[in-house]
């Protein structure tokens, strides 16, 4: 029998807890964008060469997208909760080593610990919510607030982090991570009952080493390709190499006895297409963000705190949507709100894709809101189909599954835009081309769910 910490209570719904868990949710993805604005300012201020300025903006995510998977697992077999405030105590503590790092090495050191930080939060986030909120509709409730978190720290990230370098400095960027962690570690400990422990799951680790690799070297291969382009020799390696850690980890998979992830949970439709509903979705608005963002400072001339407030309507749209989504869900399914989220996104999209050279700013924030607002509309329903797939034992795995695949999704969309940007003859060809490409990837993940998401909430 595992070992067990004290029985979960089912059924108890705290906003305490709901606050702890997206609190953890928020500092891990804002600080995926946050740093963008103040790179410029520290890059200067450390004397850090180019190289440097790009570890210290890509480190994070780089072991971030790796070590997702290893991260589950271990909330599977040492408690969701134990590993969760783990991953809270790591970051923080990172946080504060960024703040005070002199020099751009340790910068770059603090920024890889904060990225493992990050990979121990993620996973062991979802898996709590599915714990402390039992029933289907409550969860969906749980899950759009928590995916709505995304979206607004993403999009909030280039304007907090304008406002902070322009005031206090760069290294508040890092230090404002201190007082959100430290009370999240504390409502998670006092609000958020304790996990089970499942001593009897091996950790695979030949198969977690195969993810790391095939994750770190995707993510690597897809931000290069933004800078030196999808042809490049290093960038066709890394593609190649990532294929064939991904192949070695399905083969170890087939012969382990306590496989990480078993193979009959990603032959489940619901598994599989929910992970790749998620890439897709995030392929589109995080692509929409980056290329948007860099469009309203390169060619309108916005600062980069006017470009972060030039992009606030698609994030206000996100926490709207998530509300009304976990509303709605319970008496329509998910099928239908992931199906309509998508195509309104891809509406969106389409519509900037179109639009001519100069369009005036008010023609533009309806299709970012459609985007936003479809993107959380739709996240709601995709969550809970992959978690609804896995057994209580594999929630951290699955929840792992589920944010790995977004991060490739967000990776592969933001060095696409990139890529296109540099390589059109003119910057607004480039970004319409990226975002009818983001249309394109969110009319894919409406047809995709139209046959994977259950018609029904209850299910799982």
């Amino acid at each position: 029998m595992p070992a067990a910490e004290p029985a979960v209570r089912p059924g108890r719904r705290s906003p305490a807890a709901l606050l702890a868990v997206c609190a953890g949710y928020f500092m891990v993805i804002l600080d995926v964008t946050i740093i963008n604005v103040a790179v410029p300012v520290v890059g200067r201020d450390l004397s850090a060469s180019l190289t440097g300025i790009q570890w210290i903006t890509d480190g994070y995510t780089l072991v971030l997208a790796g070590f997702l998977m290893a991260g589950g697992a271990l909330g599977d077999r040492l408690g969701n909760r134990r590993v969760f405030c783990s991953g809270v105590v790591v970051f923080t503590l990172a946080s504060a080593a960024c703040a005070l790092a002199p020099n751009t090495f340790a910068l770059v050191t603090a920024r890889l610990a904060e990225g493992l930080g990050a990979a121990l939060i993620v996973p062991g986030s979802l898996a709590l919510l599915q714990q402390a909120y039992p029933a289907p509709a409550a969860r969906s409730w749980a899950f759009g607030l928590w995916g709505s978190m995304a979206g607004i720290a993403a999009s909030a990230g280039p304007l907090l982090g304008g406002l902070l370098v322009t005031t206090v400095g760069w290294r508040w960027v890092f230090l404002i991570n201190l007082p959100v962690g430290t009370a999240c570690l504390l409502l998670t400990l006092r609000h958020v009952t304790p996990s089970p422990r499942r001593a009897d799951r091996a950790l695979d680790w030949p198969a977690q080493c195969a993810v790391v690799a095939a994750v770190a070297l995707l993510t690597a291969a897809l931000n290069e390709a933004g800078r030196r382009g999808w042809s490049d020799p290093a960038v066709l390696a890394g593609l190649a190499l990532a294929a064939a850690a991904a192949a070695a980890f399905v083969a170890r998979e087939r012969l382990a006895r306590a496989p990480a992830l078993p193979l009959t949970l990603l032959r489940s439709r619901e598994m599989s297409g929910g992970a790749v509903i998620g890439l897709l979705f995030n392929f589109g608005f995080y692509g929409m963000v980056f290329t948007a963002s860099l469009y309203f400072q390169h060619d309108r001339g916005f600062s980069a705190l006017a470009a972060g407030a030039a992009l606030f309507p698609a994030v206000a749209m996100t926490m709207f949507a998530s509300v009304v989504s976990g509303r709605l869900s319970r008496r329509t399914g998910h099928r239908p709100l992931v199906v309509s989220g998508m195509v309104l996104a891809a509406l969106g999209l389409g519509g900037w894709a179109v639009a001519g050279a100069d369009a005036a700013y008010a023609l533009l924030v309806a299709p970012m809101m459609a985007a936003g607002f479809g993107t959380s509309f739709a996240l709601t329903g995709s969550t809970a189909t992959v978690m609804g797939a896995a057994p209580p034992e594999y929630s951290g795995a699955a929840s792992a599954l589920f944010n790995t695949t977004r991060q490739i999704g967000s990776a592969t969309g933001v060095a696409l835009g990139g890529s296109l940007l540099a390589t059109h003859s003119g910057f607004g060809a480039g970004l319409r081309t990226s975002m009818a490409a983001g249309a394109l990837a969110y009319l894919a993940a409406a047809a995709l769910a139209w046959r994977c998401v259950p018609a029904k909430a209850g299910s799982g």
